[in-house]
């Protein structure tokens, strides 16, 4: 069996990332208001709770000189509360603010999408009839299609009905 040495130092490594930052600043934050407590400790009782480690198991922790016996447990579990919501609260702005992010971009891509379709559109439409229909403004007028040979006798007939 493996024999642990008096004193055993592990490091924790906070990477540069969201999840990483939040979670390096709730724990200053909490030593910050508990100057009694070290990194040590925080992490102790972390890998206690983690493991599920019964509360008869587990050593009796630290209290401060001025902090009753009764009263650090619900001043512990406000502050793990505390500290729950201020996670949730970081974790969904944060995924928020990405979802909002993701949608501008694709918002952004379909706008662009549909106006070169448009202009694609506008074009075909230019070149495939640019005798029948001209197009300007969003506006169609029609041209007149050219003359087509008139028959001699519609023409003879048509002089008497100017006459007429």
């Amino acid at each position: 069996m493996f024999q642990w040495s008096k004193k055993v130092v592990k490091s924790v490594t906070f990477n540069p990332g969201l999840a990483d930052e939040s979670l390096l600043a709730q724990v200053e934050s909490y030593l910050e208001k508990q100057p009694e407590k070290t990194f040590s400790d925080l992490c102790k009782e972390a890998l206690w709770q983690s493991l599920c480690v019964p509360e008869s198991v587990r050593p009796a922790p630290k209290t401060a000189a001025t902090t009753p016996m009764e009263q650090q447990p619900i001043e512990q579990q406000i502050g793990e509360l505390q500290r729950q919501v201020a996670g949730l609260e970081e974790r969904f702005f944060a995924k928020g603010s990405n979802r909002l992010e993701a949608l501008e971009h694709h918002l952004l891509q379909l706008s662009q999408q549909v106006a070169q379709l448009a202009l694609i559109v506008n074009e075909r439409s230019f070149i495939q009839s640019p005798s029948q229909v001209e197009v300007v403004n969003n506006t169609s007028y029609s041209v007149p299609a050219p003359p087509q040979e008139v028959d001699p006798v519609i023409s003879r007939l048509s002089q008497f009905l100017d006459d007429f």
